[in-house]
């Protein structure tokens, strides 16, 4: 829990854009998560100095939750500071081939730019859910186009709001899902990437094939978090649930999609022991059958609360 002190200085800091005990299942594209002990959204990146400044002087852990995609909380919630950049979410055209783009800014809106704008190069991230800093973070794509092939720079603040690095690509370490590297407690606040002028029309239509595509083979009507596993080297962690006979398999209110098998989805009140179980579940049958033990690709957070689940 927050002491008095750190509440105050949280509520100097932030006023109304700080709220303590909130349930971050609210804020989650699962639906599921316990409480923050404080839950933070700045206004812009002075603030966001300031917020970081505050939670290093009080020794506040820090948690960028970006968009609530890709990520489990566990029932116990997570401690210290639950950071949202939302509001960091400014998009410009610097060059006739480059966008610079704040870290809050979410997948519509980056897309619906791009689209007005003619600009082509970031299709492939159509319907890929969550925030540009999520994107980077995960380096978010499809096949071999990835956020590592179009970013040219991206800007760090650091752990305590001091200081603010801008790194190159040739100094990433963007590797299979995972942005390796960056210093511990950095913030990714924006990017430069690169785009190539184009016609709408056309910048259009491979937007519209692309989510057309994710429709018709994700459960995008559906609480989930996205791709569970990573997809193992030469083959699709989906194929392989599927093939071990688990789509369709339910704990509580999750179940393996019947969909796409890498995906678990929330039937109304899943908790996060559901949705653990069926990992194991899937984790433990898939390397008894294949010997491929799956590795997750949703980011597990926060604090149990509840006892380990039955495996099936």
């Amino acid at each position: 829990m927050i002491g008095a002190a750190a509440r105050e200085a949280l509520d100097r800091c932030l006023a109304e854009r700080v709220e303590f005990d909130v349930p971050l299942s609210r804020h989650t594209s699962l639906r599921i998560g316990g409480p923050a002990d404080a839950l933070a959204t700045p206004s812009d990146r002075a603030e966001l100095a300031r917020l970081l400044a505050v939670c290093a002087e009080h020794a506040l852990p820090v948690t960028v939750l970006g968009g609530g995609f890709n990520v489990l909380v566990r029932e116990g919630g997570i401690r210290g500071v639950v950071v949202r950049l939302r509001k960091l979410r400014r998009i410009e055209q610097t060059a006739p081939d480059q966008v610079a783009i704040e870290a809050g800014a979410s997948h519509a809106t980056i897309t619906r730019f791009c689209t007005s704008h003619g600009l082509a190069g970031l299709e492939f991230a159509a319907g890929i859910p969550g925030t540009l800093g999520g994107w980077l973070a995960m380096n978010a794509g499809i096949g071999v186009r990835e956020m590592k092939d179009v970013v040219r720079e991206i800007d760090l603040l650091d752990r305590k709001g001091q200081a603010t690095t801008t790194l190159p690509r040739a100094a990433l370490d963007f590797r299979y899902r995972e942005l390796a590297g960056l210093e511990p407690g950095s913030v990714i606040v924006a990017a430069r990437l690169e785009v190539t002028p184009g016609e709408r029309s056309k910048v259009e239509a491979e937007v519209d094939r692309l989510l057309e595509q994710r429709h018709r083979t994700q459960p995008i009507d559906q609480p989930s978090c996205g791709s569970v596993f990573r997809n193992p080297p030469g083959d699709h962690a989906g194929r392989l649930i599927e093939a071990v006979g688990l789509k369709g398999s339910r704990a509580g209110a999750a179940e393996i999609s019947t969909v796409h098998a890498n995906f678990i989805v929330n039937h109304g009140d899943a908790t996060a022991t559901d949705v653990l179980c069926l990992i194991e579940r899937a984790r433990d049958l898939v390397a008894a059958r294949t010997g491929i033990r799956l590795e997750t690709e949703v980011k597990i957070l926060g604090v149990a609360a509840s006892p380990k689940c039955e495996r099936g």
